[in-house]
């Protein structure tokens, strides 16, 4: 299995071994566009693989700091509560740079930059950029995906 996250049309798509589309969904990538430095809030290109997969035992709509499940459980009010916070709900797959000194390693390194696939409030927009560099799904889609790959699949990033 593979996934390619498309930022020129916001999809991401989950390929079987033979190269086959198995899933597309909508996403939402970097607001900042693409970029592997530091700091950008860009989504970083290229190539990585899922390092970790988190969340698995918790409810839909859990919401996540620093990969740790808060206790909460996003709600419109709760979102309302705490307007511009980034919210990391549901699921998080978290990405790893494959590709020395592009997103890996150095002032570029995808994983120190807590890059993941997360899931999102339902009423944010998908299909345009709108991120800080993560890519956002929405929680049902996020779901469906963190069941269908495991561990080391490889993540390509296309511009």
């Amino acid at each position: 299995m593979k996934i390619i996250v498309h930022i020129a049309t916001q999809t991401l798509e989950l390929l079987d071994n033979s190269g086959a589309v198995l899933r597309r969904y909508s996403i939402s990538t970097g607001k900042n566009g693409v970029g592997e430095e530091s700091g950008s809030y860009c989504t970083p290109r290229g190539k990585h693989i899922i390092r970790a997969k988190i969340g698995g035992e918790q409810p839909e709509n859990s919401v996540f700091v620093r990969r740790r499940p808060t206790g909460e459980i996003y709600t419109p009010a709760l979102g309302a509560a705490h307007p511009g916070r980034d919210w990391i709900l549901t699921r998080i797959l978290w990405l790893s740079g494959k590709e020395l000194g592009y997103n890996r390693l150095g002032n570029c390194d995808t994983m120190r930059r807590y890059v993941y696939i997360h899931g999102t409030p339902d009423e944010t927009e998908l299909g345009v950029p709108g991120s800080r560099g993560c890519v956002r799904m929405r929680n049902a889609d996020l779901l469906e995906l963190f069941e269908l790959v495991v561990s080391g699949v490889e993540v390509e990033v296309i511009a």
